[in-house]
């Protein structure tokens, strides 16, 4: 007796006749956002966001033998980091702008690895509505708060 293995097409098929219609029009069904930061000197940026916070560097992008960018990864989330080439003046970096980054490890542990390894922590860890909170400023004044959820 051989077993036919259901499509994705098939199940789909069957399953969305009981599935209730749509709102029309559709809202925006969005699967991930990568925040791009435009920083001063994107080799200190990489080196804090690697070395002190531990995001891991999953594609670099190089121009005239310089690093021009890096892609970086910490679970699922990404951040890119591109160099600021000064085309148009002296950005203002980190204004109005906070990145809040949700993580189930340690807060307090990630707060000891910020301060051992040279990163500023602003806002030591807080307890608020069940989750505590740990707010660094990275080296382009880019606000960064990590939640750990209970």
């Amino acid at each position: 007796m051989t077993t036919r293995k259901t499509s994705r097409k098939d199940l789909t098929a069957r399953v969305a006749p009981l599935l209730p219609e749509r709102r029309q029009p559709e809202s925006l069904r969005l699967r991930r956002v990568s925040p791009t930061l435009s920083v001063r000197d994107v080799q200190q940026s990489l080196a804090f966001y690697r070395d002190v916070l531990g995001f891991v560097p999953k594609d670099v992008w190089q121009e005239g033998g310089g690093l021009r960018g890096v892609e970086l990864i910490a679970g699922s989330v990404t951040v890119i980091l591109l160099q600021d080439d000064g085309n148009v003046g002296d950005r203002a970096k980190g204004v109005g702008l906070r990145l809040w980054f949700r993580m189930a490890q340690d807060v307090e542990a990630l707060a000891d690895r910020v301060r051992a390894r040279g990163g500023v922590v602003e806002l030591g860890t807080e307890r608020q509505g069940g989750a505590q909170f740990l707010t660094v400023t990275d080296p382009d004044g880019f606000t960064l708060t990590f939640a750990q959820e209970r």
